[in-house]
């Protein structure tokens, strides 16, 4: 599956992505991901942010950071993003350091596990409203 990457730009998005409580915990980075609201659901683009505190480093340090978290995103993203869904990619200290091909892994261990996250929840969604029922 290929998809358009779109940048997170909005304060708005980036709280309400962080709200969704999607997240995969990875050395160099965080992923969260939340579905995009049916009012800005464009369908067949993967939306993206990146961010990076002042914990991460100096403002050089925090630019690598984000460039590097950019790389592997436009690398990754495309084919392993789900169409409808909005990723936040958050620094974390080791990112500017860390190897690429380590970066790359872990991306895509991070977007398997969100895949799995979401498969489990959207099940359990589904359980809940037939016992409503």
């Amino acid at each position: 599956m290929t998809a358009d990457l779109a940048r997170l730009k909005t304060r708005a998005d980036f709280v309400r992505v962080a709200a969704g409580r999607r997240r995969a915990v990875r050395p160099a980075f965080i992923v969260q991901a939340a579905p995009r609201p049916t009012k800005d659901a464009s369908g067949t683009s993967v939306r993206v942010g990146f961010t990076a505190s002042r914990k991460v480093g100096n403002a050089v340090v925090r630019n690598r950071a984000k460039r590097r978290l950019r790389a592997i995103a436009a690398e990754v993203l495309p084919q392993m993003g789900h169409p409808g869904t909005d990723y936040v990619l958050v620094a974390r200290a080791t990112a500017s350091e860390r190897p690429y091909a380590e970066l790359l892994g872990d991306l895509e261990g991070a977007l398997r596990q969100l895949a799995r996250q979401t498969a489990r929840d959207g099940s359990s969604e589904r359980a809940r409203t037939a016992a409503e029922t």
